[in-house]
């Protein structure tokens, strides 16, 4: 089904891979459209309870193919696209939440990006709409943009200084310049960094943790509010949170997580699929 990348599900985690390593899985329109339908496939998949996005081989995504920009510099289009076609997350998020990759916010499960090696350019800012990052000490970043003639894309002008401040983000951003992962652990831009043989097994048992003891529901309503209060005042996101308290206490899994604590033994809950 896929051409440019992998896509496998082992309970309780799908990972979708960007292969094509001969090039540090440089972006393709192909690509993007394939990471959206596995996206759609494992948010559907009730035995999915973390996505993870990482890279094959020593890179995690070197950005855009140069290929394609070349093509578009040229006035000869975008390249070639997927045929398949998915609409993954909430669409009662609105607007802001459908576009290309901020959609990613408004999928109703934890999404990982595990970043394995190099990411520049469309990569780095496709990692920023991951809601975790979890880096190799071999990773390196780079904005690049500004060495292209490029503006701040793909909403990377909204994520980057909200994960890192808008002096830090400005900086890189102008800048364009390569950092470490150190770095990026230092601004907060990546949550932790592993020696790169733990990263994907660090992945996998922070993700077994949550399927383990965690709500799927919760998760997926906490991911909501987080990125929808991020657009609100502090009054209105309260009042919602009030309202969303009150109605988790009639849901089972509210039972659950009490039962399961008074009894002292590892909770039920039940695992979540899209809507269809």
């Amino acid at each position: 089904m896929y051409q440019h990348i992998l896509y496998t599900v082992e309970d309780p985690i799908a990972t979708l891979t960007m292969n094509r390593p001969e090039r540090l899985n440089a972006m393709t329109r192909r690509m993007e459209g394939e990471i959206k339908h596995a996206v759609a496939r494992a948010e559907a998949d009730p035995a999915v309870v973390v996505i993870v996005l990482t890279g094959a081989g020593r890179g995690f995504c070197a950005g855009a193919d140069l290929k394609d920009l070349q093509a578009i510099g040229e006035g000869r289009g975008f390249g070639e696209g997927s045929e398949l076609q998915a609409d993954p997350g909430d669409p009662q998020m609105g607007d802001s939440f459908r576009g290309p990759w901020s959609y990613l916010l408004s999928v109703r499960k934890p999404i990982v990006a595990a970043v394995n090696g190099p990411t520049a350019g469309l990569g780095f800012a496709a990692a920023l709409f991951a809601d975790v990052r979890f880096a190799s000490e071999r990773a390196t970043f780079t904005t690049a943009f500004s060495r292209r003639g490029l503006i701040a894309e793909w909403g990377i002008g909204w994520t980057l200084p909200r994960l890192v401040g808008p002096a830090h983000a400005l900086e890189l951003l102008w800048s364009g310049r390569v950092f470490d992962a150190a770095e990026a652990l230092r601004i907060g831009l990546v949550n932790r960094v592993l020696p790169e043989a733990e990263l994907l097994p660090f992945v996998r048992s922070w993700a077994e943790e949550l399927a383990a003891n965690c709500s799927p529901a919760s998760i997926a309503v906490m991911k909501r509010q987080v990125y929808t209060s991020l657009q609100r005042e502090l009054g209105p996101a309260l009042d919602e949170s009030i309202r969303l308290m009150q109605e988790s206490f009639g849901r089972p899994d509210f039972r659950e997580g009490v039962s399961s604590f008074l009894e002292k033994r590892p909770p039920k809950f039940a695992r979540i699929s899209a809507p269809s």
